[in-house]
């Protein structure tokens, strides 16, 4: 019996021990495997009067187990975190359930499978929060960040390791603290705040030196890395990867190796060293697919077919790019999805097939707008500066409990003589209170009419000024004509229209200089552009129709019949056209990228009308309109191209420039006039 006494306390103290969390190291899984078979042995020999403890003890050694699992083997992490959680539900040991549920949704996050992963950490956490562990609720908030990171929704996901780092900072956590200012780095990274991405990676690697964990550090040196290659230092970018690489060799950190490479390939692939590029992103691939990291292996496809785009290779490049789309469909996570999309978008359009380089583009720019918004940014920001706002109350509040603590006495003597006084002024207070309300109940009696006129006259002008609004909105979603008739009769009826002239515009390499530019920056460009464009159309009496991303789409002679609808519109582009090329001169003085526009205009019949039930959108179709895109696509930067029909009707107001007949997508071949 004293052997299994013994062999049952080593199990305890061995199973309490820290949790490595991605160490991989053959050493502590034999040990722990041992420990498992010798509580097997114990549990056995006492037989029916095993205390309950020996199952708890049992939960948290599989627990363990399953951690040390979890990078290289994540299968065979799952079997042994899944029997912990059986074995914590069935006896009710609360901190094995939040242990098992916090490793399913590592193992999860590992995999890719997010939504999977989030579960579980929100199940952990509830059980933390239950038990006051606070260390666990520290790590469930960082995983739920981590989760919401690699989905997009960076406000949700700061907020998460905000949150995540107070509790840290309250226990003195050092290493998880650095791990948090490494977590708040990637989200200023991703939105490219460089300055605040890299305050916090320095922040992150200045307390991992200090603690000497060497795996924290070379997350630091590949996160600094990182930012060096986005300013385009590519020296210091590959020092900082090569220590990096370093470090995760000597360890024998497979998932960390394999993301070396990977950055290693990105510094490669910017100075269009391509066969570096490749043989890095290879490497990490092969890893990427042993331990089953989707999130890896979509990066390494991403990468690769950037390469293959750089060599001119497309075939190869939009392969590989389809295959990264399909595995972040499988994560769910949006900023790759959106990556994809792109970079689709871009592959498709050089090889001239525009029409699946329009259909990306429009996916793209869906998932873009669900991303980049100013609220979202407005949300990051708010939340850092709350986060800040709360440490400086916390320290001003200890600061006054210091004092608090010297001037007891003499604030205990100063509550007795205020607590006096207010007794006396509270029944001075009673007194003058039932004076005044005997005087109040008479007054209220003789005002009671007067007030009731007043608040009828104030809701009938309430209600005079909602109509009022809601006429505006209507007014700024449909055409006056067709707004008056959705108030008359309910509902409008679709029109058919001979001839109108339909517009489109377009920048050229949108998508290139998007990803150049802050998202707020970006946003306040195209408001600037398209409110002069509803500006210019509006002096010109054409509707605007909609807008697509970053094209603009209007046309004249309707929903009013006129005449002079080619003339108007053609006057409206030429007027579009010069607005942009002054507006670049100033963005080229300033240094900035221009936005090229291209400009189609075609004319001829189209259906026009109103879809949507709870949205209302004013829309036309038709070939007329397709044509008009094929004019756009079909022009050149800073030029007004129009289609035979529209030539026709304007010939003897403008100069034009026949262009010859040019072979368009699905349309043949095309005659085509630059308007001079």
């Amino acid at each position: 019996m004293q052997r299994t006494t013994s062999s049952l306390l080593f199990i305890i103290l061995l199973t309490w021990l820290p949790i490595h969390g991605f160490s991989q190291n053959k050493k502590n899984i034999d040990s722990l495997e041992n420990a498992l078979k010798k509580y097997e042995s114990s549990k056995k020999e006492i037989g029916m009067n095993a205390p309950i403890l020996m199952d708890s003890t049992k939960a948290i050694l599989l627990n363990n187990i399953a951690q040390e699992y979890w990078d290289a083997a994540p299968d065979k992490a799952t079997e042994y975190a899944l029997e912990c959680l059986a074995i914590s539900e069935k006896i009710g040991f609360k901190k094995g359930i939040g242990y098992a549920n916090y490793t399913m949704a590592v193992i999860s996050e590992n995999k890719g499978n997010y939504q999977a992963a989030l579960d579980y950490y929100q199940k952990s956490l509830k059980i933390m929060e239950e038990i006051k562990n606070k260390k666990g609720i520290a790590n469930d908030y960082n995983g739920i960040g981590a989760v919401y990171k690699h989905q997009g929704n960076y406000s949700e996901a700061l907020n998460n390791y905000l949150s995540s780092l107070k509790i840290k900072e309250e226990l003195g956590n050092k290493k998880g603290i650095a791990g948090s200012y490494n977590n708040i780095g990637d989200i200023y990274y991703m939105q490219k705040d460089f300055e605040q991405a890299l305050s916090n990676y320095q922040n992150s690697l200045k307390i991992r030196i200090g603690l000497g964990d060497n795996a924290g550090i070379s997350d630091s040196y590949e996160t600094i890395g990182n930012i060096y290659t986005a300013q385009n230092n590519y020296e210091e970018a590959l020092q900082n990867h090569l220590n990096s690489l370093k470090i995760r060799e000597d360890i024998g950190d497979k998932r960390r190796i394999s993301n070396s490479y990977i950055n290693i390939g990105n510094v490669y692939n910017e100075q269009n060293k391509f066969a570096d590029a490749l043989k890095n992103y290879s490497l990490s691939l092969k890893i990427k697919e042993e331990i089953g990291d989707k999130y890896g292996i979509f990066k390494c496809n991403n990468s690769i077919s950037q390469v293959y785009e750089k060599q001119g290779n497309l075939n190869e490049a939009i392969k590989y790019e389809l295959k990264a789309l399909a595995i972040s469909k499988e994560t769910g996570a949006r900023e790759l999805i959106k990556n994809a999309y792109m970079n689709l978008a871009l592959f498709y359009a050089k090889q001239q097939n525009y029409k699946s380089a329009y259909d990306y583009h429009v996916l793209y720019k869906q998932v873009y707008d669900t991303i980049f918004n100013k609220e979202n940014e407005k949300k990051v920001t708010g939340l850092q500066l709350q986060y800040d706002f709360g440490k400086k109350q916390d320290s001003a509040k200890a600061m006054q409990d210091k004092k608090d603590a010297v001037s007891t006495e003499v604030l205990k003597r100063q509550r007795q003589m205020k607590n006096a006084f207010i007794v006396g002024f509270i029944l001075v207070f009673l007194l003058a209170l039932i004076l005044y309300n005997r005087f109040r109940i008479k007054r209220n009696a003789n005002v009671a009419l007067d007030l009731k006129n007043k608040i009828i006259t104030i809701e009938k002008a309430n209600v005079e000024l909602e109509k009022e609004r809601s006429e505006k909105l209507l007014l700024n979603i449909l055409p006056a004509e067709v707004a008056e008739e959705l108030k008359e009769k309910g509902k409008t009826e679709a029109k058919n229209y001979d001839w109108v002239t339909v517009m489109f515009t377009d920048f050229k390499g949108f998508t290139k200089i998007s990803e150049q530019m802050s998202p707020a920056k970006l946003v306040a460009e195209i408001d600037y552009c398209f409110s002069a464009f509803d500006d210019i159309i509006y002096k010109h009496k054409i509707e605007k129709i909609k807008t697509i991303g970053d094209a603009y789409m209007c046309a004249g002679g309707l929903p009013v019949k006129n005449n002079t609808h080619a003339e108007d519109t053609v006057k409206a582009a030429i007027e579009i056209r010069d607005f942009m090329a002054n507006y670049n001169e100033q963005k080229i003085a300033k240094g900035e990228l221009p936005f090229e526009i291209r400009i189609g205009i075609n004319t001829g019949p189209v259906v026009a009308g109103v879809v949507g039930v709870r949205k209302f959108a004013y829309d036309i179709w038709g070939d007329t309109v397709n044509l008009a895109s094929r004019m756009e696509s079909s022009g050149e930067a800073g030029k007004v191209n129009v289609s035979g029909s529209t030539h026709q009707l304007i010939k003897d107001k403008f100069h034009c420039v026949h262009r010859g007949k040019i072979l368009t997508k699905n349309k043949g071949e095309v005659d085509m006039y630059f308007v001079e």
